[in-house]
């Protein structure tokens, strides 16, 4: 009698268990209908499906980039363009910022490449290049949005030296980008050849095309790199044409805004500390640097210069900044025999004194650092 009973409780929770199992999986019970006799309206589907790697790789139509066809269904090229899709859609934080930072700055960009009469796809160039970051620094020295090292930037007018380096100006680097595009392709004519030798060089790629004889860029043994690169730029604009096709599912309110700006002149006798300019703005100097990457070190050179900040931010700068500016002592920082220094990678503080024959406590004195201030590549530091 015992044991039936101890059994007959079993089955009844037992029974319990099974009847609430299946209510979770059928969802929670569902309220009568109101008196109008209409159910209440079901929450929307929303699908997050995210493609398998096979499904990523099945290419089919017409695939191009800036114009010119990629030839998939060689088995070669199919191969490597698959290896470059499967690698960009599993490195899903990647794409996701990819996608965010887009939205901030492709109208910037596009407007550059209409107003130059270029292909739109160019744009995919930049997120190859830097992921669209203005601080990257290749291991070649190659800095900023568009990767340029210091001599071609230079001689496609940017502006590089220890106060400014254009190639973190996102306006200035994507008009010289744009310069040097036009200038290959009216030498190699086609964008693929001229985006290979954008990764390689000029003179590399005429001398690979003399010694093979082809101008077909498929048919061309180039650099790993440089075969990888036009490739790479094919999955980018596959995937960020089309996001939602590869398990991406971003809204609106996912996406960084557009980056909007107003600007602000000024023209000053002196070495002015970007933390003035930052009061009179009632911004902090963390915003200023952020929207100027391109200015070096904490100071702003003397001269007329033209800085951006943030979106209204420069209604009554000239009103506040004045004032301020004229409290600065006439000799600070304005000496012709001051001499400063950009930092590079791999550099310390304690270095740098050293090369110029200082203190430690004195260069940190001289640039108003704190003991435990980092320095980074790029800051410029007075040393004398």
């Amino acid at each position: 009698m015992k044991y039936f009973f101890v059994f007959t409780v079993f089955l009844a929770i037992f029974a319990a268990h099974v009847t609430l199992a299946a209510e979770d999986r059928s969802g929670p019970t569902q309220a009568a209908p109101p008196e109008s006799g209409l159910p209440e309206a079901a929450p929307p589907m929303v699908s997050s499906h995210i493609p398998s790697l096979v499904e990523a790789v099945r290419f089919s139509g017409d695939i191009r980039l800036c114009g010119e066809k990629i030839p998939y269904t060689d088995q070669d090229v199919r191969e490597r363009l698959e290896k470059e899709m499967m690698l960009a859609v599993w490195d899903r934080p990647q794409v996701m910022l990819w996608l965010k930072r887009a939205h901030r700055w492709f109208p910037h960009i596009e407007s550059v490449l209409k107003q130059e009469k270029l292909p739109l796809d160019l744009k995919y160039l930049a997120i190859v290049e830097s992921a669209l970051l203005s601080y990257g620094e290749s291991y070649q020295g190659a800095v900023g949005y568009w990767q340029f090292i210091e001599s071609t930037g230079k001689q496609y007018g940017l502006r590089i030296d220890s106060d400014v380096d254009e190639r973190r100006n996102m306006f200035s680097a994507t008009r010289a980008a744009c310069r040097y595009l036009k200038k290959l392709y009216s030498q190699f004519g086609s964008y693929l050849l001229a985006m290979s030798a954008y990764n390689m060089g000029e003179s590399g790629l005429n001398k690979a095309i003399e010694f093979q004889e082809t101008r077909d860029f498929f048919s061309l043994y180039l650099p790993l790199e440089t075969q990888r690169y036009i490739l790479k730029m094919v999955a980018v604009k596959l995937i960020m044409s089309n996001p939602a096709d590869y398990g991406f599912h971003l809204g609106p309110q996912d996406l960084y805004p557009v980056f909007t700006f107003s600007e602000i002149k000024l023209s000053t006798t002196d070495v002015v500390p970007l933390t003035m300019i930052a009061k009179a703005c009632g911004i902090s100097f963390k915003t200023i640097k952020d929207y100027n990457p391109h200015i070096r070190g904490y100071f702003l050179e003397k001269g007329t210069s033209t800085l951006l900040v943030p979106e209204g931010k420069d209604k009554a700068f000239n009103q506040k900044f004045y004032p301020l500016y004229n409290t600065l002592p006439k000799t600070q920082l304005s000496s012709s025999s001051s001499r400063y220094h950009v930092v590079k990678a791999g550099e310390s503080l304690s270095a740098i004194a050293r090369k110029y024959n200082t203190s430690l406590s004195g260069l940190q004195n001289l640039n108003k650092l704190s003991k435990k201030h980092h320095i980074h590549p790029g800051d410029k530091l007075r040393v004398q």
